[in-house]
């Protein structure tokens, strides 16, 4: 191999070596020692790009650091390879989503493998084969057993066109994305996970969680589990409708009970359309329905011009007996109690200003204080302060503090309501109207209802010769014979469930099943899971942070009370949390017929101007790399041009690993160059490190080398808290670079060189401590750098005279001693600013600092005339004088 440092040649050799030894490979059993890294795993979509890469290779250091520091380390890989996508392609293509799907898990794999990353292939997944969601559905039967699982109607987007349901991210302007047509809501029957029943526990982990998974994710979550304190009370019903004679409201203000004057309720809530039937209303509801769905896919709530819809239908005040309008608003949420709101616009302003407009009735029922009386025909808003009740019967002149626990403990006496809990969280749907999912295991009968396919007949496998038509619906739906089944529990005929399971079931113990993916007895394997779990350190994206995250933990707790995991195994799946940040990079666009923007690669941009079309390109904002974008930068390419360990470098030199990384070329070619120069340096040092004592000579070494081995060691200190448990993967390579500055620096010839005015002659002493210092600064840059830039290293490993990887020589433990300053730089504050620097010794106490610093003229200059009335002391960093 030529001098030359040329990435390609080495990187395939290093990657052909490290497989054919089989080093990744994780133990099925670890010893307590063990580390559990896991990156979120990929949807097979295709070719990669370096947007992917930053996610791989901050796991990769991790996966590497612990290996090295001798730790058992489990690091797979495997693909969520049920989704939409495929489906789609197979209706666009008239291809086979299963050959659709390997095809693309066969490119990513091998993309993926031009990294050098510590994957265990040998524990691969793929969740769209039977062998793997065979077991989610065993786990489907058991939580409809305890009742965790259970069906309902639920309004969802519909396209008549394309005979599917479709999530709010697909529905346009009130149109379908794939050809355009209209959707409208539906009422279908669905089936949910019963999530809500979980909400304390998933409550309880995240405060458990805390200082462990990033503060926003746990902001977040707590916010969808949205726990609080209030009180329900239940409205009668003039006429029954969904099959209940009553409307559930929650409340933290009991205390407006007498004031309410009409109903307001979410677009989503289940009796809305009911409600709407019953008081001859329907079309007007449904298109307000409509309507809204669609502005609140753009737009949030409170950013709504407040409006509604009357249903028609009346409810009656329990505390009044009075006649209670029922209106469908705009600004109602679903996810907040019930999604009906008793509206008190005299003491509410969104209710007061829907009230104004509707030409509904307002009635004060909370007075100031002061006793300022409350006229509703003159009142310009609503009023929210503190009050007394008035107009509320036998609570009138109560502090309305008090009139809170005392309308609802009288609720509670006439059984209409009382003090309770609401959750934000709501059950999970997990019905979904597509064929390329793992099939629902029920069978519906007529004589029976729904009925379980039976344990030992699972798993219900897809039909292999499903038919994909662009405005056919569901191929399960329409497959000749999938449908048609006997019952399982009377024989008669039957219809086998035809929706699928949301994709994040399958990602939602994915993470467990790696603990022994061939396992065919159960789910997961008792021995392996409760020796490797939890997950030590997962990484992924923070749009995942009330999705995945919140089901993951959910489905793991379900699966350890249902018995499938043994008791060992903590609630809590993921230990500790990063989200790494996007990979942004300048977008390129000219403007089309409708000045809608018509996006280009970089390469189709030529002198300002399209390739494609001419026109003069704009260049627009940084954006998170995509395909649909343009602005992507193909891993392929750059990896054949730079090399992996250039690319990993870069992706994790450029930004600290949760925040946003710009791309820059220039950034690029410095990673690269850098690299370049560890192999100069190092290929310069062989034969002198080969021959080099592989130990220090006793006593004291030569100031230059010591100054040398006491940077080495201050690496190694700085370099393994940045990456253990920090993760700040940017600062410990800057670290490394400085070191690689010093190594190049001693690499000059000990006699006198004219050329510098820091090297005179070696001063006498042990001529082997200039050698012995040099290898062990060698070793240790290439120890230290291994994680980051793999391949290089272990080329350059064995250049030096060493054996076996870097890997396998395992990370190298700093010796504070050596590490110790000779003296410190401390700064001198007068009143916060700087007023001079002292060089003290490492234990100089705190008397003899602060003596000192007072006797420096500077500072002295401006303590003149002064009393000092607080010292403040930062050993070895700082003195800080508060005069006046």
């Amino acid at each position: 191999m030529a001098d030359k440092y040329v990435p390609g040649e080495l990187e395939a050799k290093w990657q052909r070596t490290w497989a054919e030894r089989g080093l990744f490979r994780a133990a099925d059993l670890p010893g307590a020692d063990k580390f559990y890294l896991l990156e979120m795993f990929p949807y097979p979509s295709g070719r990669l790009h370096m947007g992917h890469v930053r996610n791989y290779a901050i796991g990769d250091v991790a996966a590497r650091f612990h290996r090295m520091r001798g730790k058992a380390v489990l690091h797979p890989m495997g693909w969520d390879a049920f989704g939409l996508p495929a489906e789609q392609a197979a209706m666009e293509r008239q291809l086979d989503p299963k050959q659709w799907t390997f095809d693309n898990i066969d490119e990513m794999r091998r993309q993926l493998k031009l990294l050098g990353l510590t994957y265990d292939w040998d524990r691969e997944l793929a969740t769209c084969v039977p062998e793997y969601y065979r077991w989610e559905q065993l786990v489907f039967v058991r939580m409809l057993e305890r009742g965790l699982a259970y069906r309902r109607k639920s309004l969802v987007n519909w396209s008549d066109a394309l005979q599917t349901v479709l999530a709010n991210e697909q529905v346009i302007d009130g149109r379908d994305y794939k050809l355009g047509e209209p959707v409208v809501q539906r009422e279908l029957e669905q089936w949910f996970l019963r999530t809500t029943a979980y909400a304390e526990r998933l409550l309880a982990g995240v405060e458990a969680l805390a200082g462990a998974w990033p503060e926003r994710v746990l902001l977040e979550q707590r916010a969808r589990i949205g726990k609080s304190h209030g009180t329900e009370i239940r409205f009668p019903l003039e006429q029954p409708a969904g099959g209940t004679s009553e409307l559930l409201v929650f409340t933290t203000r009991p205390d407006t009970l007498f004031g309410v004057t009409f109903m307001s309720l979410a677009v989503e809530h289940p009796l809305a359309l009911e409600l709407a039937r019953g008081g001859g209303r329907e079309s007007e509801v449904r298109a307000f329905v409509d309507r809204t769905r669609n502005d609140l896919r753009r737009m949030r709530a409170d950013e709504l011009t407040k409006d509604g819809v009357f249903t028609g239908a009346y409810c009656t005040n329990p505390a009044t007996g009075g006649r209670v309008p029922i209106f469908i608003a705009n600004f109602v949420l679903m996810d907040y109690g019930t999604g009906a709101v008793m509206a008190v616009p005299a003491h509410d302003q969104r209710d007061f200003e829907f009230a104004r407009k509707f030409e509904l009735p307002i009635k004060v029922v909370i007075a100031p204080p002061d006793g300022t009386r409350l006229d509703p025909a003159t009142m310009d808003c609503a009023y929210v302060e503190e009050g007394r009740q008035v107009n509320s019967a036998q609570f009138d002149g109560l502090p309305n503090s008090e009139g809170m626990q005392r309308i609802t403990a009288w609720l509670a006496e006439r059984g209409q309501g009382g003090a309770t809990v609401s959750w934000r969280l709501r059950d999970w749907c997990v019905s979904r109207q597509r064929s390329w999912g793992c099939p629902i295991p029920v069978v519906h009968c007529a004589a029976c209802g729904v009925v379980p396919v039976p344990e030992a007949e699972l798993p219900v496998v897809l039909p292999p010769d499903l038919a994909f038509d662009v405005r056919g619906g569901n191929p399960l739906a329409r497959h000749p014979t999938f449908p048609n089944i006997a019952c399982p529990k009377c024989g008669g005929p039957g219809r086998r469930e035809t929706d699928t399971l949301d994709t994040f079931v399958e990602s939602s113990w994915y993470f467990l099943r790696y603990c022994d993916p061939q396992w065919d007895q159960a789910p997961v394997r008792h021995d392996r899971v409760a020796a490797w779990m939890p997950v030590d350190q997962y990484i992924g994206g923070i749009e995942h942070a009330v999705g995945h995250l919140m089901y993951a933990r959910f489905y793991h707790m379900v699966l350890k009370d249902l018995g499938f995991l043994p008791a060992s195994v903590p609630d809590e799946p993921f230990a500790r949390l990063l989200t790494q940040g996007m990979v942004c990079k300048e977008t390129y666009f000219t403007p089309d017929e409708n000045g809608n923007p018509v996006w280009h690669y970089p390469e189709e941009v030529e002198d300002g101007k399209s390739k494609v079309n001419g026109a003069p390109v704009t260049v627009g904002r940084i954006e998170k790399m995509s395909k649909s974008k343009r602005n992507v930068v193909g891993l392929e390419a750059f990896v054949e041009r730079y090399g992996a360990d250039t690319a990993r470098l870069f992706t994790l030199f450029a930004a600290p690993p949760e925040k946003d990384l710009e791309w820059r070329d220039e950034g690029v070619e410095g990673c690269w160059r850098f690299l370049a120069r560890v192999w100069r340096i190092t290929n310069e040092a062989a034969e002198a490190v080969r021959a080099a004592p592989a130990t220090l000579p006793p006593g004291e070494l030569p100031p230059r080398w010591q100054a040398l081995r006491r940077l080495v060691h201050q690496t190694i200190r700085r370099v393994t808290r940045d990456i253990d448990g920090r993760f700040h993967l940017n600062t410990a390579v800057s670290a490394i670079m400085e070191l690689t500055n010093a190594l190049a620096d001693a690499g000059v010839p000990e006699a006198a060189d004219p050329a510098r005015s820091d090297c005179g002659p070696e001063p006498a002493g042990d001529p082997t401590a200039g050698p012995a210092v040099r290898r062990e600064a060698v070793l240790t840059l290439l120890r230290l750098l291994s994680p980051f830039a793999p391949h290089l290293c272990d080329e350059l490993w064995q250049r030096i005279g060493q054996t076996g990887t870097v890997l396998e020589a395992g990370w190298p433990a700093f010796d504070e001693a050596a590490a110790a300053e000779e003296v410190l730089t401390v700064v001198v504050q007068v009143l916060g600013k700087l007023r001079g620097q002292l060089r003290v010794p490492p234990d100089a106490t705190r008397e003899q600092v602060v003596e000192r610093a007072q006797a420096e003229p500077n500072v002295a200059r401006f303590l003149e005339g002064k009393k000092i009335v607080k010292t403040v002391f930062v050993p070895g960093k700082l003195v800080n004088f508060v005069v006046k």
